[in-house]
């Protein structure tokens, strides 16, 4: 271990989605001894289901300007892409004033810096993983297309593409033609595109698998099926970890945790603020070749190739977490997809084949990272929203060095893990 570093290698990550993995991968890379807790199967987390999508594209928070007015209008349409339900569950009414305030252009500035930064350290991270011979997630680096019907949205999307590119992102707005040239062999129904080729996608299926694999390899315990009930702390350190199986004693702890960590964060007397979202995705057949992952921008809708099938998911849904499958939103997504491609004239899914995962959604729209305040032994690493496949390599990688007391690879004081205390 490094001089810098107080702990003495024992670390034990809670939580066993993408956030999860990457934590205890560069963790086990930086030569701690690591353990994983995960409440679940490992492969019912939010990670495995999504459009896989590696998005330095995605530098403007959720809360952003405009977002309560088209929030407060999609309540009264079941099939809207986002949605927030009517509740008097007083998180959601904490949650929702909080995400209230920070829905302005000040802190859509202030924050473009920061998660640009973010999302392009996991890129580079990515291209680095990719290269390991253990490590095959189909990392492809085409870009992703912002296809738009309407001239309001397409207007709206050249503003942001000029905004991304004074970031210094790789982007280019296109027209119907020079977008329908990069897809040839599907027909497109657009007015025209923004290609963030910054951007890239991946299989989270194959990176979730690989990941734990790699991990199994060198040594890390994976404790499935494990549910945290409390922690004895002790001076200000967390000294046992009590779970409905046994008791733990960690050197450190790394919280994750996704949607489930506000839960977690009370039992260390710790408020973390995050609501989650519930998202739905599918597979289809490949019926035409679609070369780059789009997002239809009206319709809020991911389209991702992966492996030989198309991958449709979108919706952002809310509310407290239940195991329900709401079909009106799944038939939002499905209805969108003609309107765009229109080879793809897509039928609702059955429900087995419906795949559904919580996005877990801090009210500034910004991921939590960092060392606890109270708690000398606690690291924090959630609340990254749509965005953990794209900021987890990112995200394990600080976690490790905050671990092991080096310096940063980017700056991280805006995602403070307590600055809701």
């Amino acid at each position: 271990m490094s001089s810098a570093s107080p702990f003495n290698g024992n670390v034990t990550v809670i939580g066993g989605g993408i956030i999860g993995l990457c934590s205890a991968f560069y963790l086990q890379k930086a030569g701690f001894k690591v353990q994983i807790l995960e409440q679940g199967d490992l492969y019912s987390n939010c990670s495995s289901g999504n459009a896989g999508m590696i998005v330095p594209s995605h530098f403007v928070p959720l809360a952003a300007p405009g977002m309560i007015t088209k929030g407060i209008k999609w309540m009264f349409d079941s099939k809207s892409p986002f949605y927030v339900k009517p509740s008097l569950n007083p998180s959601l009414i904490s949650w929702g004033l909080k995400f209230w305030k920070f829905a302005t252009e000040k802190h859509v500035a202030a924050s473009a810096g920061p998660l640009r930064d973010l999302h392009l350290l996991s890129k580079s991270l990515y291209e680095d993983l990719a290269k390991e011979p253990s490590l095959n997630f189909s990392l492809k680096e085409k870009g992703i297309l912002m296809l738009y019907k309407g001239k309001a949205v397409g207007e709206e999307e050249i503003h942001l593409a000029i905004r991304a590119q004074k970031l210094g992102l790789d982007v280019e707005p296109l027209t119907a033609q020079q977008t329908q040239d990069l897809e040839p062999d599907a027909e497109l129904s657009v007015l025209g595109s923004v290609h963030y080729r910054c951007d890239a996608h991946l299989s989270p299926n194959d990176l979730v698998n690989q990941l734990l694999a790699n991990l199994k390899e060198g040594g890390a315990e994976i404790i499935t099926n494990c549910k945290v009930n409390d922690f004895e702390i002790v001076n200000g350190k967390i000294n046992s970890i009590i779970t409905n199986g046994k008791t733990y004693k960690p050197d450190l702890v790394v919280m994750t945790g996704g949607s489930w960590l506000p839960e977690m964060a009370k039992k260390a007397d710790m408020s973390i603020p995050i609501m989650p979202g519930k998202g739905y995705s599918f597979m289809v057949d490949e019926t035409k070749k679609i070369i780059h992952p789009s997002l239809l921008i009206e319709a809020k809708v991911a389209v991702t190739p992966m492996n030989g099938k198309i991958r449709f998911g979108g919706t952002m849904e809310i509310a407290p977490m239940n195991d329900k499958i709401n079909l009106k939103r799944v038939e939002g997504i499905a209805g969108s997809i003609v309107n765009y491609y229109p080879d793809y004239n897509v039928e609702v899914p059955q429900v087995d084949k419906i795949w559904y995962g919580f996005r877990p959604c801090s009210p500034d729209g910004l991921p939590y990272i960092g060392f606890s305040k109270k708690i000398s032994n606690l690291i924090v690493a959630g609340g990254h929203g749509m965005m953990g496949i794209s900021l987890a390599p990112a995200t394990g990688k600080l976690v490790a060095q905050l671990a092991k007391g080096e310096e940063l690879a980017t700056d991280i004081s805006m995602f403070g893990a307590e600055r809701f205390n």
